[in-house]
């Protein structure tokens, strides 16, 4: 399975007042192993910045004036992602944000580009019910290191989550590789058409008169009832 583990910055936290994105990082997983292979822009959101949210990011409106617009970069991002499935934490969030400029661009939502979206904060919300599930918490509950997360950034939070991911998912990797093992296993063995003769070796004389003998004494104790007997004597 092609995954793609996406995160975006943005000018607030409301698409649905004006608010743009203004960074989209993406890192690819095939195989539940890290490719190398990312995606990475800078957006001109075509409006200011609010305070709030450059305190987060640090990105300022003077980097991005030279930077392209959305409609300039829409073409490589989707081309990137295409089918592949989504690892975004708090999905609502940047998948809103993203189904909003690609309709201000006249293009179909991503449900219609890619093959689904894995929520990692929902995910986190079931394995640690009641705990802290953010992704600096989880980069220590998983021991990834977040040392280099001054400021929150797209591809670098894609990175560490990408990690916090393959870590909170290893179990499925476990079945997995038990699958694939059983698979080749099964795969080794070949069954001949025809099966072995069996090799009967008969009872001497002397056994039989030793076999008689004691089914005679289980007979005596058990005061007739010698099921051996009755057997034997039913066949008779």
């Amino acid at each position: 399975m092609r995954q793609i583990v996406l995160d975006t910055e943005t000018t607030g936290l409301e698409f649905r007042l004006g608010d743009r994105v203004i960074e989209i990082g993406c890192v690819e997983i095939i195989g539940r192993k890290l490719t190398g292979n990312r995606f990475h822009r800078y957006i001109n959101p075509e409006r200011e910045i609010e305070a709030g949210a450059m305190a987060v990011h640090g990105i300022s409106n003077e980097f991005l004036a030279d930077k392209p617009k959305f409609r300039e970069i829409v073409s490589d991002f989707l081309d990137f992602i295409r089918g592949a499935e989504l690892v975004i934490h708090n999905a609502a969030f940047d998948v809103g944000f993203l189904n909003h400029e690609l309709s201000l661009v006249g293009l179909p939502p991503l449900e219609e580009v890619c093959s689904g979206v894995v929520d990692t904060l929902r995910l986190a919300k079931e394995l640690h019910p009641g705990r802290r599930n953010s992704l600096d918490a989880l980069c220590e509950r998983y021991a990834v290191d977040n040392s280099g997360r001054t400021l929150h950034g797209a591809l670098l939070d894609a990175e560490l989550l990408a990690e916090v991911y393959l870590g909170m998912t290893r179990g499925q990797e476990s079945l997995i590789v038990d699958m694939e093992a059983t698979v080749a296993m099964a795969e080794t063995v070949t069954l001949s058409g025809e099966r072995p003769s069996l090799i009967v070796v008969a009872a001497s004389a002397e056994e039989l008169a030793d076999h008689e003998c004691v089914l005679q004494e289980i007979a005596r104790e058990s005061k007739g009832k010698c099921l051996w007997l009755e057997g034997s004597e039913l066949a008779a």
